[in-house]
């Protein structure tokens, strides 16, 4: 139908500049690269069309306004049902690089898969000139943020990163009381979070090749991660907490939580990462030792040099497995800190005073300012959210239309621009983790974790310089026919 289309379209362009003599501007010189007018239809696909994915296709097509061809994901007898029910006809796949390649009529995609696909995925679209909607976080590992980055200047495409609270314009408001000064010099950031909520800090479950659902393509699953027979309970969510596959909770609303600070101050790559893990003890001075999985509980701290925000050095904490920072004195006794519950937050600290907001996903943001001086400003309790996810997805397909380069693609919240290096931010935590976990036997026959120490990182060139083992974990190995 959409080669009909096309064709009748192109057609129609061509037989009226013919019928009047007039010269016709193709589109794409009007608009800049990828422009379509604002009456022409956006040809969407979704790779992974369950859970997330489902709702970020549906709210990229805009109640039917653009056009979903195909549906990729590798389990269509899960949550997947309800896009094959909302789009009938569209085509479906379980391998997004067979769909990528045989539809050629695509103009975007949207990307919600687990972690370890988004990198591979997203390269693979990009290569092929389409623009790209990406869940957080952007990648895997830091070395893939940076790739995509740079993909999506050189290829020309419009791109936004799923972190849709971005979007939300009560940002506005945290944004106002950094850039009015009323905290002062900011020296401190705190961020928490109740994260995981899924099953983590223990043994990888043992392979059962006989368990695996009819309906669900493994391999395809797996991805770029190292092959293996099947694995109970990874798919379709408790792949979270394992790092052939997941991010842990930074991965999971780091992307959210970490925004907030980031976007406001205006941080770069940070200088320094360090950090300390839960311990779980099943035996008598004998620790659990997981280094597959993602720790129960984690402490990570990031040092930042000063900004023209800030006006001096930061640091940046995260703690998550519910392990919250104290309740600051300026803030009452009674009151939460972050959001309902204090369950998840950011704590901006400055010398004059702090604000407190909440993560901010799709959650009521709750932003409040308290300074020294006994003033106070609130932000709503309840905010009116007028279309799904403050537009997110919407705006991004409006930024497709308009083409790269466009003043809608230039006013998304989250192009790989801004996405991509905080991306790498979150994921300096997981290095640190991971680094932290390392291990080696010492003279006396025990084990000397030889990683825990602060990590000097050199942002530009991606480098961990004084931990070499460390750089390890800057990217991954690939199987073959995944690569980014």
């Amino acid at each position: 139908m959409k080669k009909k289309s096309s064709s009748s379209r192109r057609n129609f362009v061509k037989n009226t500049a013919m019928a009047s003599s007039i010269f016709i501007v193709p589109r794409h010189v009007l608009g800049g690269p990828g422009f379509l007018a604002p009456s022409d239809r956006l040809n969407l696909a979704a790779i992974g069309a369950g859970g997330k994915g489902a709702s970020d296709i549906a709210n990229a097509s805009v109640n039917g306004r653009e056009r979903v061809v195909a549906l990729c994901d590798v389990d269509f007898s899960g949550s997947a049902k309800q896009s094959v029910e909302r789009f009938p006809k569209a085509k479906l796949y379980n391998d997004y690089r067979e769909m990528l390649d045989k539809e050629k009529d695509i103009d975007a995609v949207t990307i919600s898969t687990p972690d370890h696909v988004h990198g591979p995925a997203a390269a693979y679209a990009m290569q092929r000139g389409k623009h790209v909607y990406v869940q957080k976080p952007l990648t895997h590992n830091i070395r893939e943020a940076r790739i995509l980055t740079q993909m999506a200047r050189d290829k020309k495409v419009v791109t936004q990163m799923g972190n849709q609270g971005g979007s939300n314009p009560l940002l506005g408001l945290v944004q106002k009381w950094v850039d009015s000064g009323a905290l002062g010099r900011i020296t401190k950031v705190e961020i928490w979070t109740n994260r995981p909520v899924w099953p983590q800090g223990y043994a990888m479950p043992e392979p059962n090749p006989e368990g695996k659902p009819e309906d669900l393509f493994w391999d395809l699953w797996l991805g770029p991660a190292p092959e293996k027979p099947y694995i109970p309970n990874l798919h379709p969510f408790n792949w979270r907490g394992w790092w052939d596959y997941g991010t842990g909770a930074l991965g999971d609303v780091g992307c959210h939580l970490v925004d907030i600070p980031y976007r406001t101050l205006k941080l770069g790559y940070p200088t320094a990462a360090e950090c300390s893990v839960g311990t779980v003890f099943s035996q008598m001075w004998n620790p659990d030792y997981h280094p597959e999985g993602c720790p129960a509980t984690s402490f990570i701290t990031l040092n930042y040099e000063a900004t023209e925000k800030t006006g001096a050095p930061l640091i940046m904490t995260w703690s998550d497995g519910g392990i919250r920072p104290s309740h600051p004195e300026i803030i009452p006794a009674d009151s939460d800190i972050g959001g309902p519950g204090s369950y998840n937050g950011v704590l901006i600290h400055g010398e004059n005073g702090v604000i407190s907001t909440n993560i901010n996903d799709s959650s009521p943001l709750t932003p409040k300012l308290y300074l020294n001086n006994g003033t106070t400003e609130f932000g709503p309790e309840v905010e009116d959210m007028p279309e799904p996810e403050y537009g997110h997805q919407r705006k991004w397909v409006d930024a497709c239309k308009a083409g790269f380069g466009s003043q809608e693609h230039l006013d998304l919240t989250s192009s790989f621009d801004y996405a991509g290096p905080m991306t790498e931010t979150v994921l300096m935590g997981n290095l640190a983790i991971r680094s932290y976990m390392l291990r080696r036997p010492n003279a006396e026959g025990n084990f000397e974790f030889y990683g825990r120490k602060k990590l000097l990182w050199d942002g530009e060139n991606m480098k961990i310089t004084n931990f070499e083992d460390a750089n390890q974990f800057v990217t991954r190995t690939y199987r073959e026919g995944w690569e980014v």
